[in-house]
């Protein structure tokens, strides 16, 4: 009996970001098999689903507050890729030894990032020094990044705007890539 191969499947973790839908639509335009599943919920699913990929989303919290959602630690032992966008960076930053902090100056809107150095992540967005309009909405700053990743990207109001750990696949931008308004994005 020959048994029908399993999608390739790619796991957006939701942080309560208005655009997570947005991100699963890109993805799928790009003949990419993704689902989204609540940040409460993934430690229980994770396993049986298996993904080839994760995205952590943005969201509207703060990482440094009370009780704000993060993903389980487990997501970052699977081996995968992860990509943490916006408030998924944060998060990824915070679980693994990285520091962000509130109370800076909100970055909202049309944004230029300054590429730093080459990254598979950025790969035909622009070159070392060139400079890409972006979309940025956050309030929190990293102030420290994780042991193992360095600055691809950073922006006037974040210095680690675009971070990677290539050696373990991990990736944080803290622009949005998904909307119309980040110039080489959708």
């Amino acid at each position: 009996m020959t048994q029908t191969p399993a999608h390739e499947r790619v796991l957006i973790v939701d942080f309560g970001s208005q655009v997570t839908q947005l991100i699963a639509r890109r993805l799928r335009e790009s003949g990419v098999y993704c689902e989204i599943h609540p940040y409460d919920k993934v430690e229980q699913m994770l396993e049986a689903y298996a993904p080839k990929a994760v995205i952590l989303s943005g969201g509207p919290a703060s990482v440094h507050e009370d009780e704000s959602p993060s993903v389980t630690h487990k997501v970052f032992e699977l081996g995968v890729p992860v990509l943490g966008i916006c408030y998924g960076e944060m998060t990824m930053c915070a679980e693994l030894g990285g520091k962000v902090e509130g109370g800076h100056t909100r970055e909202f809107g049309r944004a230029e990032i300054l590429i730093e150095r080459e990254s598979p992540l950025l790969a035909g967005l622009g070159e070392v020094g060139s400079k890409e309009t972006v979309w940025m909405s956050h309030g929190d700053k990293i102030t420290a990044i994780p042991t193992g990743f360095h600055v691809v990207a950073a922006s006037e109001g974040s210095p680690y705007a675009v971070i990677a750990d290539e050696g373990r696949r991990f990736y944080g931008i803290q622009f949005h890539p998904e909307v119309a308004h980040t110039r080489a994005g959708p």
